[in-house]
């Protein structure tokens, strides 16, 4: 008689250590596994679930300014730094591992509407309706050590009074010139009292202003007639305007895809355009109930946030037409400005009630130190959910989000609206003569006219 007898080295299950973890050896092998499916189904169902029990999204306020946050600024070098401008003319530098105060940059006697950090973060540019383009000097110093804004004799290395009240600055990504919004766009150098180079289009007021991050001469500008323009500073001239239905606030461009930006508008909707092709939008983000304030993308170029008058803030994907995440507090009036941080783990947003928030972008992300096993973990469950997204059940538990009463019933209203206008319009094509009523596109609809 044979015997089969199964023989194992005890090198491969001995322990080197009392501490290390016993070796287990696991079979893949589909034909044994016949309930893997209905297995991984399951933890994708509890993975989802565990993701609403642990979802944790706000971190913590930043309270110091009295009166409303109306911008703000990330700081290249600092990934814990970001600069905050308030209505009341007063500008601070934030630290946001002790959400402390660093320092304080007084002299705005207006509202302070821009602010941005030059490429090397050594200089910080503010703006505001007082007329002035401030130059700061950042500090040097760690932001460990944190002096509350007690020194508050900080002043500017430059001050530049112009004819006009301002309403945006941007910095270029590579380069020394900056350029600030107002009755037009204007110029500037570190180094000259006068716009180098001025840019009109239009006798109405420029609202906001941003460069591209591939091309260091490229930039994208919002106006109150409506308009979104491109201007090339090798040209004399403007490049190309598209004009909308309502207005846009705030213009922000794709790290990754440089080509592309996203506006938000007056309308509750963001609209992801193709630099190289404005009479149609690529994507139409829609979820806000009142206007978007503000949009900023995260490093990674896959996603952007929104600051909206309807007090929350919204987390979209790229090519999403609806957010995946909303954030909002009972004490959260208007928000005014947002940014993600320069890392892509945490959103910072600044509101009409005088206080900075932090939020973590994933609002069930584990915080603090992550050990290998659980980090392994954690990209498991994250597979598992990708893989049954799609299913009934789990994806009605993903899309769950607690909405505030506002919120729902003016999400209800506008959904009546559009239902009752989807109506109408079948109705007037089934009353006409064929082919006389043709149906715009949502990506074309709330566009006018494209300029050249």
């Amino acid at each position: 008689m044979r015997l089969k007898v199964i023989s194992r080295s005890t090198d491969d299950f001995t322990r080197e250590r009392s501490q290390d973890l016993q070796r287990v050896f696991r079979n893949f092998d589909p034909s044994l596994r016949h309930q893997e499916k209905a297995v991984e189904y399951v933890r994708a169902l509890n993975a989802v679930k565990l993701d609403k029990i642990f979802a944790r999204p706000f971190v913590g306020a930043m309270d110091g300014h009295i009166d409303a946050v109306s911008c703000m600024a990330k700081n290249p070098n600092h990934l814990k730094g970001i600069f905050s401008g308030s209505m009341d003319g007063d500008v601070r530098l934030w630290d946001l591992a002790t959400r402390r105060t660093v320092r304080q940059f007084p002299g705005h006697q207006g509202a302070v509407r821009g602010l941005t950090v030059s490429t090397d973060g050594r200089i910080l540019v503010s703006c505001g309706t007082d007329c002035t383009v401030r130059l700061w000097k950042v500090p040097v110093a760690t932001l460990i050590e944190s002096d509350d804004g007690s020194d508050n004799s900080s002043q500017p290395l430059a001050v530049h009074v112009w004819k006009n009240a301002f309403w945006g600055v941007d910095h270029q990504w590579d380069g020394d010139l900056f350029a600030t919004a107002g009755a037009q766009v204007d110029i500037w150098n570190h180094n000259r009292s006068q716009p180098v180079n001025s840019f009109e289009w239009g006798k109405d007021t420029v609202t906001s202003v941003r460069f591209n991050p591939g091309e260091p001469n490229l930039l994208a500008t919002s106006a109150s007639d409506r308009s979104i323009s491109i201007y090339d500073l090798r040209l004399s001239t403007p490049a190309r305007k598209v004009i909308m239905t309502t207005k846009t606030n705030s213009i922000a461009w794709n790290p990754m895809e440089p080509m592309n930006f996203t506006a938000g508008n007056d309308d509750g909707r963001c609209y992801s355009y193709d630099v190289r092709k404005l009479n149609e939008a690529k994507c139409v983000h829609i979820d806000h109930t009142s206007s978007v304030m503000d949009i900023d993308y995260s490093p990674t170029g896959r996603e952007f946030v929104t600051g909206s008058y309807d007090r929350s803030v919204r987390i979209f994907k790229y090519n999403g037409g609806h957010s995946r995440e909303i954030y909002h507090l009972k004490r959260m009036q208007r928000v005014f400005c947002v940014k993600f941080s320069c890392d892509a783990s945490y959103i910072i947003s600044g509101s009409d009630d005088t206080n900075l928030r932090l939020w973590k972008a994933k609002a069930a992300e584990q915080m603090g130190v992550v050990l290998p096993r659980e980090r392994k973990r954690h990209e498991y469950l994250e597979a598992v959910k990708n893989r049954y997204k799609d299913l009934p059940e789990v994806r009605r538990i993903d899309r769950h989000r607690h909405l505030p009463k506002p919120i729902y019933k003016a999400s209800r209203q506008i959904r009546e609206m559009t239902e009752s206008a989807r109506r109408k319009e079948e109705r007037r094509k089934a009353h006409s003569a064929p082919g006389s009523i043709k149906n715009k596109r949502l990506r074309t609809k709330r566009i006018v006219r494209e300029v050249e």
